[in-house]
């Protein structure tokens, strides 16, 4: 069965109800508090957090702020409750309640990207980008950061895919002109980058749903696929379990597109995607670990 959420723990620890009831709670000055450097939020809308700041003013700071010691005395960083901190701010709150944790770097980032997930606070990149930074960081792979997170492995992937999509697409997506669907239909188009950008093209003109651009993918599909006749292509050969398994396999592992393609006279070849020289390291690093970081720090 697969596991949809962290559990009461973590999530305890995030709104900060565990750790009230088994540790004191500390006023801290709003001023020895700084922000989370992992935070995978890259913008704060002001109008929720205007609506948390006359919460606030009304009914004061409920739940406490999760922070952690830092190397400077009486300075703290927050883990968890970084709009919390800004809307009692903006409140003109002095101080505010926070309950100290000890967490490791990938905690903090883990438990900064839960928060927000869980309260629907980041965007479909947003996600996607704190998800491949977990794996880049940290070396996890797909399936170890859905554990730690409480999704399923595809549901990883296909969000992190969503960094392959093209710029323009992106930042429609980051508008909020496409929803995370449409670019989902769309990245089955990848390998026809120009009927993609004329599906996109479409699904704004024609303020398509989902249903439809993903009927928009099939016809790409079909248009692609040989007449009665032709050669088919290797890849549209009749698909093979065993190496669609090491497909599978290797993708889990490294986190990437990973294409295997076999010769009808035995042997073949693999090719590995990476988005860029940080990424080429990461796979460096799980593929030859013995060597040394070679690509992004050479310019």
């Amino acid at each position: 069965m697969r596991k949809t959420g962290l559990g009461r723990g973590l999530s305890e620890l995030i709104s900060g109800e565990a750790l009230a009831r088994t540790r004191a709670v500390l006023e801290v000055s709003l001023d020895k508090l700084e922000p989370n450097p992992y935070q995978p939020r890259h913008g704060i809308d002001d109008e929720s957090l205007e609506e948390l700041t006359l919460s606030i003013e009304a009914h004061g700071v409920v739940q406490p702020v999760v922070v952690r010691r830092t190397d400077s005395p009486d300075v703290y960083q927050i883990i968890a409750g970084e709009r919390r901190w800004r809307a009692a701010s903006r409140a003109g709150l002095q101080t505010i309640p926070c309950i100290v944790q000890d967490a490791s770097d990938e905690r903090t980032l883990e438990i900064a990207l839960v928060e927000n997930l869980q309260r629907a606070d980041l965007g479909p990149l947003e996600t996607a980008h704190a998800l491949r930074y977990l794996m880049q960081e940290f070396g996890l792979t797909q399936e170890q950061v859905a554990e730690q997170i409480g999704r399923s492995r595809s549901s990883v992937a296909n969000t992190i895919r969503l960094l392959d999509l093209p710029e323009v697409i992106k930042e429609a997506l980051a508008e909020g002109r496409i929803t995370a669907g449409h670019a989902r239909a769309l990245l089955s188009m990848s390998d026809e980058p120009e009927r993609m950008m004329a599906a996109f093209a479409r699904i704004e003109a024609e303020g398509l749903n989902v249903r439809e651009a993903e009927a928009l993918g099939k016809e790409v599909a079909e248009a692609t696929e040989p007449e009665v006749g032709e050669t088919a292509p290797p890849d549209a050969q009749p698909t093979d379990p065993h190496v669609e398994e090491v497909k599978r396999r290797l993708r889990d592992r490294l986190g990437t597109k990973v294409a295997v393609l076999p010769r009808s006279r035995g042997g073949g070849t693999i090719s590995i995607a990476y988005h860029d020289a940080e990424d080429l390291d990461r796979l460096l690093a799980l593929i030859a670990p013995a060597g040394p970081r070679t690509y992004s720090t050479t310019e």
